[in-house]
């Protein structure tokens, strides 16, 4: 089965995480032929924002995050996504 990840830079975006999640997973939860990865590229966030990405993983193993030292830029952290990733195909998202 080919695998998709969605890769999603982040910075303070606590307040949106929850609504994008609950919607993002009513799509990806009716797509049976593909496999899914929802990548989370924390950039140096201030807020709870690594905090909730840190709880969904918990409770959906697609979820997986990347955790960079501090604010580097949505470029960077798109680079960083890709460079951990192993997908068949990529897909970019705004928080």
């Amino acid at each position: 089965m080919k695998k998709i990840s969605i890769i999603i830079p982040a910075y303070n975006e606590e307040e949106s995480l929850p609504y994008l999640y609950e919607r993002l997973t009513k799509l990806l939860d009716n797509i049976d032929n593909y496999k899914f990865e929802v990548l989370f590229v924390n950039d140096g966030s201030k807020d709870q924002t690594l905090d909730i990405i840190k709880h969904l993983r918990k409770k959906d193993k697609r979820i997986c995050y990347v955790n960079l030292s501090r604010n580097f830029g949505k470029e960077v952290a798109m680079l960083a996504g890709l460079d951990y990733t192993n997908s068949d195909a990529v897909i970019f998202m705004d928080a």
